[in-house]
């Protein structure tokens, strides 16, 4: 058995080396954001002023007045009621959802199975160039552009909304929907469509109820990317949704996101406060909620997957 070449052996030890580091440096991240976050579950202090039943109850009433949920962390008596954050989170994603999938879904459809060469070549590069664009310059161009159109053509009460920044953030999500998804209808054998038309069907037909069935796991997958991709961005929804939280699922309404609330008050917080726990508890609860839901999508994708191709 002959040995390897000291470069082969040297180039291996980098990518191990390099895929280490990577993985170190992931769990440290993980190690220092739960360690913040630990003093909302077992500090007394802490949980007096923002323990769990003061993140996920409602206030007390006052006088007179009903329960509330309440993000005031800096006032005489601190409120630190989660549910607005998670209210307003879900509503920005699922609008910017509403709009980039059904975009980028059939830009993927179009390119991978009905322009020609030449037109692929220009359309592909175009929408992939979106996910250069910084994120904060989307945040601008809803906040100084698109929100007066917004509000002026659905006769809106706010000029920050959900709405205006579901349709920025969709501009982020577009790319990475698009991507994945053509490259799963790409990939689908052409002996599945020269079958299908020579069956008879059109080339439509071949696309809708033979390519996309096929192409059905990737395409879920890219879902869920996007879907991570949403509920994570931090600029675009901190610049364009008005910063109040309020509990409200109207989409018109402006709102807060979870990551909007730590980019903005993190900054500024008193280190060791229960407000500064409450932020890396935040980022704890980002965490869990988004592995989650990749955890899911990939469990459905890969049962989906053995239904498909008979292993199960």
């Amino acid at each position: 058995m002959s040995r390897r070449p000291a470069s082969e052996r040297l180039i291996e030890t980098f990518i191990r080396l390099s895929a280490g580091v990577a993985i170190a440096a992931l769990v440290m991240i993980f190690i220092f954001i739960g360690k913040e976050a630990l003093p909302v579950l077992t500090s007394p202090k802490v949980r007096e002023e923002a323990g769990l039943s003061k993140l996920f109850l409602p206030q007390p009433p006052a006088a007179g007045k009903p329960a509330r949920f309440s993000w005031q962390p800096v006032s005489k008596v601190p409120k630190y009621s989660l549910l607005p954050l998670f209210v307003g989170t879900i509503k920005v994603t699922l609008v910017s959802l509403l709009f980039a999938l059904p975009l980028a879904l059939g830009a993927a459809l179009f390119t991978s199975e009905f322009a020609a060469a030449w037109l692929k070549e220009i359309v592909k590069p175009v929408i992939e160039l979106l996910a250069a664009i910084p994120s904060v310059v989307l945040g601008f161009l809803a906040l100084i552009v698109t929100a007066s159109y917004v509000q002026n053509v659905f006769g809106l009460d706010f000029r920050l909304n959900t709405l205006n920044a579901g349709m920025a953030l969709a501009l982020a999500v577009i790319p990475v929907v698009y991507t994945v998804a053509e490259d799963a209808l790409s990939s689908v054998p052409n002996s599945f469509r020269e079958g299908s038309i020579a069956l008879g069907a059109t080339s439509w037909q071949t696309a809708w109820r033979v390519v996309l069935p096929a192409a059905f796991p990737g395409i879920f997958a890219a879902c869920v990317l996007g879907f991570g991709r949403a509920i994570g961005e931090t600029m675009i929804v901190l610049m364009a949704s008005g910063n109040a939280a309020v509990l409200s699922w109207n989409a018109g309404h402006p709102f807060r996101s979870l990551s909007a609330t730590v980019a903005a008050e993190l900054g500024e917080v008193v280190k060791g406060s229960p407000h500064y726990h409450v932020l890396f508890f935040i980022g704890v609860m980002l965490f869990i909620f988004t592995f989650l839901t990749n955890f899911a999508g990939q469990m459905f994708v890969t049962r989906l997957k053995e239904k498909l191709t008979g292993a199960r």
